[in-house]
C-alpha cells in the first residue's frame, strides 16, 4: 500500500470535500482517501499496481478541482 497526500484547490465548503472524497474513494485500488477542506489536501492510501498517482490527479481534475 502506498499513501499520497495531494493539495488540493477549488474546494469551497464541506459539500465540495465530501463530493471528492465520494469520487476518491470509488477509484479502483483505493483503500481510503481522507479529504480535508481545512487543510486542502486529500490523503489517499492505495495500491500501487491497480492505479497511480496521475490517475488520482486525473480523478481529481474530472470532479472539478486542481490537484497537486
Amino acid at each position: 500500500m502506498k499513501e499520497v497526500v495531494l493539495k488540493i484547490k477549488g474546494m469551497h465548503c464541506e459539500g465540495c470535500s465530501t463530493r471528492l472524497e465520494k469520487v476518491l474513494n470509488n477509484q479502483d485500488g483505493v483503500e481510503e482517501a481522507k479529504v480535508s477542506l481545512e487543510k486542502a489536501e486529500a490523503n489517499i492510501k492505495f495500491d500501487e499496481t491497480q492505479t497511480s498517482v496521475d490517475e488520482l490527479k486525473e480523478a481529481v481534475e474530472d470532479a472539478g478541482f486542481e490537484a497537486e
